[in-house]
């Protein structure tokens, strides 16, 4: 953690006569300093750091900027990176398979839009059919089939009663959340219970893809918020664990919002300011600004993180060294379940050898005795 964080000093501080602009930065160090701790203690024990290996067959500017900017982050924090580019799409699948089954791999991303929405014969597009083609043991983007539908749920792990293995959630969506935890008035955790750490707040979030809206919306349901849902062709609220069509517009879903998110992938959309209140936190995860910085910073109160995508790293390392704490490592709970069934099945199997060898000898006895 931070030395801010250990002397519980705010990350962020609003300002009551104007807007504050933050640099996300300041919220990814405090994740990233956590990861080099880990892996310090790894290398002082001899143990090599974890594996992300990422699969680029795009020439979207966007994805390769990506994985140069993960590249370059786990190279600094200490993490091993291997990037496999390849030439036709349509060996992507292939390429993953490898990845999945290399026990020396502990986590895979995969940079999209591959085929885009592209019909699938093996689904509705065949970038969502490799999507969840990733294994659950090296999903870093917490994107596959299993992930998602438990957040969906709000299933927090994958072994329950148990509960010793957390479920993995989407990078993205995931840095939204750990930024608002920062921000003034977004998340009480100190009164309230997990589950209610949002109890009586109202976001909008203008965005639901798979990838950042819709799974964001479900997490922050799932602190207890009202969220407002906004697409291009729709609204809905994500309430107490239940998906409500409503007849609000985008104007009246922002203006009782104090947790406003915008994620509109397109240079020609621009949130009116006039919509968001005072004291008001709004988060832009699109890479274009999708409301005037000038206009914003203007609102008293208001806490504007323009970019989130230093947080979004931080979390995919997070979510790297949680696959490998859960999954590959010796200490790791399945490690320690793998080998509680080999105990099990080896001695079932002196077992079975001592039985045959008794019944044999007894046969002989008898047969003696004949």
């Amino acid at each position: 953690m931070s030395d801010d964080s250990k002397n519980n000093k705010p990350l962020i501080v609003a300002d009551a006569k104007k807007g504050v602009k933050v640099n996300s930065g300041v919220v990814a160090k405090q994740f990233r300093e956590e990861i080099k701790a880990k892996v310090d203690s790894m290398k002082k024990q001899g143990i090599e750091p974890p594996l992300l290996v990422g699969l680029l067959a795009n020439k979207d500017p966007a994805a390769k900027q990506y994985a140069e900017w993960t590249g370059k982050a786990c190279q600094n924090d200490g993490l091993r990176y291997e990037l496999r580019t390849i030439d036709d799409p349509i060996d992507v699948e292939n390429a993953l398979i490898d990845a999945n089954e290399d026990p020396a791999v502990h986590g895979i991303i995969v940079y999209y839009p591959i085929f885009g929405q592209e019909e699938s014969f093996s689904g509705e597009s065949q970038d969502d059919y490799l999507r969840d083609s990733v294994s659950h043991k090296c999903d870093v983007e917490g994107l596959c089939h299993l992930y998602r539908s438990n957040l969906y749920r709000n299933v927090r792990f994958l072994d329950p009663p148990m509960n010793t293995q957390k479920c993995l959630l989407p990078c993205t969506a995931l840095s939204v959340v750990k930024i608002l935890e920062e921000c003034p008035g977004c998340y009480d955790k100190k009164s309230k219970p997990i589950g209610r750490h949002m109890e009586g707040k109202i976001v909008t979030i203008v965005n639901r893809s798979e990838i950042v809206g819709r799974p964001l919306a479900a997490m922050l349901a799932n602190d207890g918020a009202t969220v407002y849902s906004v697409d291009i062709n729709s609204i809905y609220m994500f309430k107490g664990g239940r998906v409500h069509p409503c007849d609000e517009t985008p104007e009246s879903c922002v203006r009782k919002s104090s947790i406003v998110v915008t994620g509109v992938p397109t240079k020609a959309y621009r949130m009116p300011t006039e919509w968001i209140r005072p004291n008001t936190t709004v988060v832009n995860v699109a890479s274009f600004k999708n409301v005037d910085e000038e206009s914003l910073l203007k609102i008293p109160g208001v806490v504007y993180i323009p970019m989130v995508g230093k947080v979004t790293v931080a979390m995919l390392e997070r979510n790297l060294m949680r696959l490998y704490e859960q999954f590959h490592s010796p200490q790791s709970p399945a490690a320690a379940a793998a080998s509680q069934k080999n105990t099990i099945a080896n001695w079932n199997l002196g077992l079975h050898a001592y039985t045959a060898a008794a019944v044999t000898i007894m046969l002989a006895l008898q047969l003696r005795k004949k």
